[in-house]
């Protein structure tokens, strides 16, 4: 894959991961299985109370590639969000100087209408 993929898809990560619905996903899901594992009838059970150990080992791996993915899309956004920052100062200092002209037309045109005879 391209570099320019991966990225894009390190920021889709970080975008959807940052989310209530993914939050709301993870949570109903962690519910569902603890639930489960512990009404459940013993021959359904698969993740035994109180350890719930596959629980655990599943997401712990989730937070071990959502981290780095995560991590990665901050990084792209932040660089992302700098350039867009970098442009607005300039186009503010351009809108600054343009406005500094207009005001220094403004005093030379009072000036002139104050030096008119009446």
């Amino acid at each position: 894959m391209k570099k320019a993929s991966l990225n894009k898809f390190a920021v889709w990560i970080t975008d959807k991961v940052g989310t209530i619905g993914f939050f709301l996903c993870v949570f109903i899901w962690t519910v569902i299985w603890l639930v489960w594992n512990l009404i459940a009838p013993s021959n359904l059970i698969f993740d035994a109370a109180p350890t719930f150990g596959l629980w655990l080992f599943i997401s712990n791996l989730i937070q071990l590639f959502l981290l780095p993915l995560i991590l990665v899309g901050q990084n792209i956004q932040s660089h992302h969000a700098e350039l867009r920052a970098e442009h607005d100062l300039r186009v503010n200092i351009k809108a600054e100087k343009e406005i500094q002209d207009l005001h220094n037309k403004t005093d030379k045109i009072l000036e002139l209408l104050r030096d008119m005879p009446v």
